[in-house]
C-alpha cells in the first residue's frame, strides 16, 4: 500500500460483517473498532525491547473527522464515506467505532462478502497525532491528541509494511532520545567525579 508522508497507520482491530436479525434480507453492513482506548498494544520490538502504545480516551475529542473514507488497504476504491452517510464514526467508552453501509456498489457488496466469509478480518486507520507522551519505564507511548483521521480501511494483512514504517520511525526517535539522555547523565556523573577528585587533591 502507498504510504502518505506524515500519517501514521495502525492495523490491529477485528472487523465483522453485520448479519440480518430478521427476515428483511441481506444487510450489507460491517462494523468494528479502529482502535480501543486505554489498552496498550505492542507497537514495535527492537533488539528485544518491546515498545507499546495506547490511545487516550480523549485523544479524538477535537479531531477532524470530516469526510473520512473507507478503503481496502488504505488505497484504491472508496467503499463508504462520512460525507454521504454510508460511513458512521462514533466514540464510546470502548474506543473509536466504525459502522459502514456497503450496499451501494457491487465492489462494496463484494467487500462485505469477503468480510463475512472471514477472508478479511482486520481494520486499520490512518491519522496524524499532534500530542503524545512517553513513559520510559514501561516503554509506552500515549497518543493524547489526534489532529485528523483520513481513512479507515479493511486490511488483508494486519502487520502491514506502512504500519511498521511509522511505528519504527517513532521508536527510532525514542531510542535516540533515550541514548542521548543516558550519555548526558554519564557525562554529568563523570564531571562530578572529576570535580570531587580535584577538590580532594587540592585540600
Amino acid at each position: 500500500m502507498p504510504k502518505v508522508k506524515g500519517r501514521e497507520y495502525r492495523a490491529m482491530m477485528p472487523m465483522n460483517a453485520v448479519l440480518p436479525v430478521d427476515d428483511q434480507g441481506e444487510q450489507y453492513r460491517a462494523s468494528g473498532y479502529a482502535t480501543t482506548f486505554d489498552k496498550p498494544y505492542l507497537l514495535y520490538e527492537i533488539d528485544g525491547v518491546k515498545y507499546y502504545e495506547r490511545v487516550d480516551p480523549h485523544a479524538l475529542d477535537e479531531a477532524d473527522l470530516s469526510d473520512v473514507i473507507m478503503q481496502f488497504d488504505h488505497h484504491g476504491r472508496v467503499f463508504a464515506r462520512t460525507s454521504n452517510n454510508t460511513l458512521v464514526l462514533s466514540i464510546d467508552a470502548h474506543g473509536f467505532k466504525v459502522d459502514a453501509d456497503l450496499s451501494l456498489t457491487q465492489s462494496s457488496r463484494q467487500l462485505h462478502e469477503e468480510i463475512k466469509a472471514g477472508l478479511i478480518t482486520k481494520m486499520s486507520w490512518s491519522f496524524i497525532a499532534i500530542a503524545d507522551a512517553y513513559d520510559s519505564e514501561t516503554h509506552t507511548r500515549t497518543i493524547l491528541k489526534v489532529k485528523k483521521v483520513y481513512d479507515v480501511s479493511a486490511v488483508s494483512i494486519p502487520a502491514d509494511a506502512d504500519t511498521d514504517i511509522s511505528a519504527r520511525s517513532y521508536c527510532d526517535g525514542v531510542i535516540q532520545r533515550e541514548q542521548a539522555e543516558r550519555l548526558a547523565r554519564r557525562k554529568r556523573i563523570l564531571s562530578m567525579t572529576i570535580d570531587s577528585v580535584i577538590g580532594g587533591n587540592e585540600q
